[in-house]
């Protein structure tokens, strides 16, 4: 059964190429979503002038990979724990955000921020915002499958390539060779 989830990581060419390696998703769009503005475009929304977060959309194979298992991928690729910021990436457009479809979405999001925070994964409080799905705006093309075209650009060597790896080690059972 196909299903879509909503991940807002910081960056969505990291969120993006991570998603991209987990066997059971289907595609990866790349967008914008939590904001009031129609129809917002990258420019706009790095000037925080929309208050939309960049955002990828994860259509997904349900009997290969469960929405649970997303959530903790999603949830141990970045940090969770900073407010409108993922490293060196700086601003509302890059906070951490989740926008569930159903109220059992809801609750399985809060349940694993609930386990996550008991478990002491993170040393500090989880601050990824949780939020109802409202509509989704496709970045535009030059961002889309960004990292897998532009390897040798220093961004994706540097930041990219190393959030890979880790996903690599923790998740290899779930990532594609």
């Amino acid at each position: 059964m196909t299903k879509q989830a909503y991940f807002a990581g910081g960056c969505f060419w990291c969120t993006e190429s991570i998603f991209q390696r987990i066997r059971g998703v289907i595609k990866v769009i790349p967008g914008y979503m939590g904001g009031q503005t129609k129809n917002p475009n990258y420019t706009a929304v790095c000037n925080g002038n929309t208050g939309h977060t960049e955002t990828i959309k994860v259509i997904y194979d349900h009997d290969a990979i469960s929405y649970g298992k997303l959530l903790e991928i999603f949830f141990l690729t970045h940090d969770p724990t900073t407010l409108n910021r993922q490293g060196n990436d700086l601003g509302s457009q890059y906070r951490s955000a989740i926008f569930y479809n159903n109220s059992e979405e809801k609750n399985q999001i809060e349940d694993c921020i609930i386990r996550m925070e008991k478990e002491n994964i993170f040393k500090n409080s989880i601050l990824t915002e949780i939020n109802s799905d409202g509509p989704f705006y496709e970045a535009e093309i030059e961002h889309q499958d960004y990292y897998n075209q532009n390897t040798e650009q220093p961004y994706c060597q540097f930041v990219i390539s190393p959030k890979l790896k880790k996903l690599k080690s923790i998740f290899n059972q779930y990532t594609i060779s």
